[in-house]
């Protein structure tokens, strides 16, 4: 019955969390400066045929109508149509969707596959003599560059020589595997720099915080392998805060792509927004924000109960 009342809390601040959510991206996108008939005629239109424009597609309504109008069709699954191509904006995101999920997802393997191990060997090597402070430098400048910057300067270096790698040129994964790697690698590699600083950070101060503990000394005392220990005892009990930073990465990886994809000219979701908010294309920014918070939100209530199946003890207090 408790766990039923916890995912009944859970459920209800999603849904309220994507309302206040709603609310904000409307507002935000109506208070820009220049409306879509502006956006659109240019600078010297008339009085009348802006207001043609904003009759034509329903912006000469009150904005309480249209938040309403707009929140109706998008709980049932309809995001709307777009302004200027007049093309479903659910159908635009799922030609987009596949770059910005690889781009993801690649770098959240970068996280996993390099920060982990980062993050495990700065802590297993600390009090030692090096005390992996290359692996503490690599974080801290992963933290510190941002990825404009970075990114600028991979899209200048490999545009102005020939490495093996292209900027651009993107080919979906299904028509051309080679090509599809060799034009992600390194947008991928760029947006992934941040994720794998702050995940093995997040794994040295875990994985610290776990070598303290008794049963550590217990399982040293008789005589287990190093691996077997990190493997059983350490990485199980220090992989909550590591599932929870790796959950709030995956947002951010999310948001990041917006630069990168602009940086190396991929048709994401990113890119498809930024265009939007340039062109006040209302539909596609409410849109493109929504569905980042919904991932966002999911991916936060799975990381929960991932937690409670790691955790016995966080498992039972929802029981």
């Amino acid at each position: 019955m408790r766990l039923l009342s916890w995912w009944a809390r859970r459920l209800l601040s999603a849904v309220l969390t994507l309302f206040v959510v709603s609310v904000l991206i409307f507002a935000a996108s109506r208070l820009m400066p220049g409306g879509f008939a502006e956006v659109v005629l240019g600078p010297f239109a008339g009085p009348d045929q802006r207001a043609a424009v904003s009759a034509k597609y329903g912006l000469d309504q009150s904005l309480v109508v249209q938040y309403g109008l707009w929140l109706a069709a998008a709980v049932k699954g309809d995001l709307g149509t777009s302004l200027l191509s007049g093309e479903p904006v659910a159908g635009e995101f799922l030609l987009r969707i596949p770059v910005t999920v690889e781009l993801t997802v690649l770098g959240i393997a970068a996280a996993v596959l390099i920060g982990i191990p980062l993050g495990v060997y700065t802590a297993v090597r600390a009090g030692q003599r090096g005390g992996g402070a290359l692996g503490r430098l690599a974080g801290g400048l992963g933290v510190s560059v941002p990825e404009f910057v970075l990114g600028s300067l991979v899209v200048f270096v490999f545009s102005r020589y020939a490495l093996g790698l292209t900027v651009g040129g993107y080919r979906p994964l299904g028509e051309d595997v080679g090509a599809n790697l060799r034009s992600m690698v390194l947008p991928a590699a760029v947006l992934s720099v941040f994720a794998i600083a702050v995940t093995a950070r997040t794994t040295r101060d875990a994985v610290l915080n776990v070598l303290v503990e008794p049963y550590i000394t217990a399982s040293v005392a008789r005589g287990e392998a190093p691996l077997a220990i990190i493997r059983r005892h350490v990485l199980r009990n220090a992989s909550i805060p590591i599932l929870v930073v790796l959950t709030t990465i995956t947002a951010y990886l999310l948001g990041g792509a917006v630069i990168i994809e602009n940086l190396f000219n991929l048709p994401g979701v990113g890119s498809y927004v930024v265009q939007a908010v340039g062109r006040r294309d209302y539909a596609v920014v409410q849109a493109g924000v929504l569905l980042a918070a919904a991932v966002f939100v999911v991916l936060t209530m799975l990381a929960d109960a991932t937690s409670g199946v790691l955790d016995p003890r966080l498992g039972k207090a929802v029981r």
